[in-house]
């Protein structure tokens, strides 16, 4: 089975894979949103993230390469009243547009492999406007200890070091690693090893 058919059938199960509510993290961040700012929200599945983002009053891009996220996305964006731009792009694919975006999020990003990475952060660093925003959430290796989501290939968690080297020319850089229980629908669920990244360009 390939990467995009396990991703269509999870997503092809009743229920939000992650629930209907945003991110713990993300929705720590509601301070840093203004109205009208430009969002972009990577990886976005089946759009908890971006119809929140939308909810702030921001301008929201969403992406993921599932077309049964996505669609699950779009609906959820109607039963919320809210407004989307929901594509299907393959995230290692995707044509970084340059300075386009205020805010950017990819929360639990981590499919990428080592050696796609750094085009895929370049990418997220090029797409900001000067003094946008950028919010990263993933798994540390710690994880696999707790088995509560995320990759099981220790090669695809994050660490701070790996933040910090990829996002450090940044002007301003806040990276925390810490442990906490998650409730985010059946696959994000329990004691979690976690590393936020906030960013200024």
């Amino acid at each position: 089975m390939s990467e995009l058919e396990r991703w269509e059938e999870r997503y092809a199960a009743e229920g939000y894979l992650f629930g209907e509510v945003p991110n713990a993290f993300l929705a720590r961040q509601a301070d840093r949103l203004k109205p009208g700012m430009s969002a972009l929200s990577v990886g976005d599945g089946d759009g908890r993230n971006g119809v929140w983002l939308a909810g702030q009053s921001l301008d929201v891009h969403t992406i993921d390469f599932s077309p049964t996220a996505v669609a699950r996305a779009k609906r959820l964006a109607a039963k919320r009243g809210m407004t989307i731009r929901a594509e299907c792009m393959d995230v290692l694919a995707f044509a970084w547009p340059h300075e386009a975006y205020d805010v950017i999020v990819a929360i639990f990003v981590q499919f990428a492999r080592p050696e796609e990475r750094p085009r895929m952060f370049a990418g997220m660093k090029g797409a900001l406007k000067s003094g946008g925003l950028l919010l990263i959430e993933g798994y540390t290796p710690k994880q696999l200890e707790y088995a509560t989501g995320g990759p099981k290939a220790l090669s695809q968690l994050y660490t701070a070091d790996l933040l910090r080297e990829a996002f450090g020319d940044m002007a301003s850089v806040e990276i925390e690693e810490y442990e906490a229980e998650l409730a985010e629908g059946e696959r994000h669920t329990g004691m979690s090893a976690l590393v936020d990244l906030v960013a200024v360009k």
